[in-house]
């Protein structure tokens, strides 16, 4: 299958694609890019939705199953270019390495499935009942799972595969993540009398002591639904000379598989209403976060920062089906769960739709200094794509 024009091809196209820098919300450049190699490598069609998702699509010559490859294209930034060794968008190659921001976090897996599919159907002149679609999608680095909605809606697949680095092996599933926000409101005040205040920091400190004690929910093959605090920020700022009136502190927590937004909010809830009980000065909410942001596209993003987590069977049909693929294609995959949230939250977790995990490169290289994919790494990547596609259409 990956011959030695088709190893070069491939190199030049992840090389390509890491050339176009694309931070969440300025991903423009690299939709152009892949929309050419959607042209050159033979796909049918493609189309860009109004988030700015790119989806490339190949039509067999028989009505079936649809299969969704998805990978996203934004990257995290680079702060500063002065210390890495390579050139974060020069898509340099050295000593079997394509180095560059996105590189394992995943532009080299957006590659190898635009290659995969554009491959197996040459190879098949495209005998097989179904539609293929490879998505490169925008805003996953900052909001998982939401810009996904968008494509869902549009392509409707019976069957996923997210394309985060997983080692080559086979990922049946993921914890979610729900950002919590509690809010603590005070009586501002002069610093010289702050009895005449009250200081929402002193009692959002009070809150999250007894929040660090509520018992984390735990799941087999997932393990526990982790709740931490991740930032704090009282008001007004910088306080001069103010005894704070407001406060809010965002926990992290990861989501068990049927967990829902209210259950996840339930105990927090039970927790402030017990405190404010005991103390007539606490006044205190909790929520989850809204997130916005705006595309390049100038649409706005938004959602609630809650990202269902999943898990399926090893003995799953799909599974199976992807995993004999994967083992033909002359790989040997562990079937393990990501340790972090991916797209698919929605297309698994929200939608219902047989979702698995696989990808190329080490999933602790993403938004390293020098990030970077080896190619055998990329080309192995390429071949279990191609494996799992002959597998679902039985080639």
């Amino acid at each position: 299958m990956m011959t030695n024009e088709r190893r070069e091809e491939l190199t030049k196209l992840c090389q390509e694609l890491l050339r176009q820098p694309s931070v969440s919300g300025e991903e423009g450049k690299v939709v152009e890019a892949i929309k050419n190699a959607f042209t050159e490598m033979g796909f049918d069609d493609c189309f860009v939705d109004a988030y700015g998702n790119v989806i490339g699509h190949v039509k067999g010559n028989k009505p079936g199953k649809a299969i969704l490859f998805d990978g996203h294209i934004d990257t995290v930034p680079v702060p500063d270019d002065s210390k890495w060794a390579h050139a974060p968008f020069g898509g340099e190659l050295v000593d079997g390495k394509i180095y560059g921001r996105g590189a394992s976090d995943m532009k080299g897996a957006v590659s190898a499935m635009i290659a995969a599919v554009s491959y197996f159907a040459k190879d098949t002149n495209k005998d097989f009942a179904g539609d293929l679609y490879v998505a490169g999608v925008v805003h996953e680095e900052i909001f998982e799972g939401i810009a996904a909605r968008k494509i869902s809606e549009k392509v409707n697949p019976d069957y996923v595969v997210i394309g985060e680095a997983s080692e080559l092996n086979l990922k049946i599933g993921q914890r979610g993540r729900g950002e919590i926000v509690i809010e603590t409101f005070g009586k501002p005040a002069h610093s010289a009398n702050p009895e005449k205040g009250v200081n929402a920091v002193y009692k959002m400190a009070k809150v999250i002591d007894r929040v660090q004690k509520l018992e984390a929910p735990e799941q087999d093959g997932l393990g526990k639904g982790i709740l931490v605090l991740t930032d704090i920020k009282s008001s007004p700022y910088p306080g001069a000379s103010v005894v704070p009136d407001y406060c809010r502190a965002t926990f992290d927590r990861r989501l068990l598989v049927g967990e829902t937004k209210e259950g996840v909010l339930a105990p927090v809830e039970a927790l402030l209403k017990e405190m404010m009980a005991e103390d007539s000065e606490l006044n205190a909410k909790v929520s989850y976060a809204i997130g916005r942001e705006t595309c390049y596209t100038g649409e706005t993003i938004e959602g609630e920062r809650f990202f269902p987590g999943w898990l399926y069977d090893e003995q799953d049909e799909y599974v199976q089906a992807a995993y004999k693929g994967l083992k033909e294609a002359g790989l040997n995959p562990e079937i393990t769960q990501y340790s972090f949230c991916t797209n698919g939250s929605h297309y698994a977790g929200e939608r219902g739709i047989k979702t698995i995990g696989f990808g190329p490169s080490k999933e602790n290289l993403a938004h390293t200094i020098d990030e970077y994919i080896e190619q055998d790494q990329l080309f192995k990547g390429a071949e279990g794509y191609y494996g799992i596609l002959k597998a679902v259409y039985n080639k």
